[in-house]
């Protein structure tokens, strides 16, 4: 999920934080560099609760100003570890 915001205050980052860190279905959580202001992982079960993450999300911070989400169709390939030698 991509989020751009019209918010940088300092007390709307905060909000911000507070909200998404309290949500189960977000796995990671980054501020980027670039068209985005904003990178969230988010698993859900169904499109029903996604459907539900997204206006919890939107109803709980204002000043989202476009909330862009994209689906994986399948799992190719996942790994945490690094090629370190």
């Amino acid at each position: 999920m991509l989020i751009k915001t019209q918010h940088h205050s300092s007390e709307w980052y905060c909000r911000f934080v507070t909200v998404v860190t309290e949500m189960p279905e977000v796995l990671g959580f980054w501020r980027m560099a670039g068209e985005y202001d904003y990178l969230m992982r988010v698993q859900v079960a169904d499109m029903k609760r996604y459907d539900d993450f997204y206006k919890r999300l939107v109803n709980s911070v204002p000043g989202l100003s476009d909330v862009t989400s994209s689906f994986a169709m399948e799992q190719i390939k996942y790994t945490t570890s690094l090629p370190i030698e």
